[in-house]
């Protein structure tokens, strides 16, 4: 595997996920020693060519020898076609690159509602951006894929909860998003987004749990009662989630008490 020599990436320091995949590239060798640096700590006259605001955007990767920098789908593309060149056409190839730009963008623009940063840097005068569409997009992609696997996950549960038709999984998630939009209009505004986001993402995470059930299903069938108790525990996990996320927003108990409400009214009415 070939090194980028004389490369530094600007990383997000609050990003978990940033911290991960930057520190993976120098391990393997993708980079060198020091090829990474968190861009909260890079000071204002440093490389002055580089966008600020963009680099917290998208992932910006300078060359140290030349001050080129290129940011974003192209900077990973980047290291990963100098380890393998073999990929290089790909990365090259227009269509391609649109389509990953438009994921990498989907993932940036929300990571901080995929993992939230446990501690902010409230002195550091560059935030990521926020795209309404982009958030959008997550609402939406963390509500079909929850309910897909919801509704596959209620055949197991037959017996003790009734099976409903094959759109009751995707009325309760978009019900959920629903009225906790509502809820936190009225009570945090301002942080209505970000809680939503951060709502589908417990959403979406427990129901990724609930695949494991899932697939021991196809060797073995322990029977409707298993199956409840491992939604149970999954939900217990996503109640201590979302207490801990509504910690962090500075959201108090309202948004908990409201979430688990409407699951609790919505059991009830589904099991008379």
């Amino acid at each position: 595997m070939k090194t980028l020599n004389n490369h530094m990436i600007l990383f997000d320091a609050e990003c978990p996920m940033c911290s991960v995949y930057t520190k993976a590239f120098v391990k393997t060798g993708m980079l060198d020693n020091g090829g990474r640096a968190a861009y909260q700590t890079m000071p204002q006259n440093n490389c002055p060519v580089y966008d600020r605001q963009r680099a917290v955007n998208e992932i910006a990767l300078i060359n140290l020898d030349n001050g080129e920098v290129t940011y974003g789908i192209k900077s990973l593309f980047k290291i990963l076609g100098n380890a393998w060149p073999v990929f290089n056409p790909l990365f090259a190839f227009k269509p391609f690159i649109w389509l990953m730009s438009k994921v990498y963008a989907f993932v940036s623009y929300n990571r901080r509602v995929i993992i939230p940063p446990v501690h902010e840097d409230a002195d550091f005068a560059y935030k990521p951006s926020f795209k309404l569409h982009y958030r959008i997009a997550y609402l939406l992609f963390a509500w079909f894929c929850t309910a897909f696997i919801l509704t596959r996950y209620a055949h197991l549960l037959v017996g003790m909860v009734p099976l409903g038709n094959s759109y009751r999984e995707y009325l309760v998630c978009g019900g959920q998003i629903a009225v906790q939009a509502v809820v936190i209009s009225i009570y945090a505004k301002d942080k209505a987004w970000i809680y939503l986001g951060n709502m589908m993402t417990i959403s979406f995470a427990g129901s990724l749990l609930l695949l494991v059930p899932l697939a021991v299903n196809h060797w073995f069938q322990p029977g409707p009662l298993v199956y409840a108790v491992c939604f149970l525990c999954v939900a217990g996990l996503m109640f201590l989630e979302h207490v801990r996320r509504t910690k962090l927003l500075q959201l108090g108990w309202i948004m908990t008490i409201s979430w688990v409400s409407y699951r609790i009214i919505l059991l009830i009415l589904i099991l008379n």
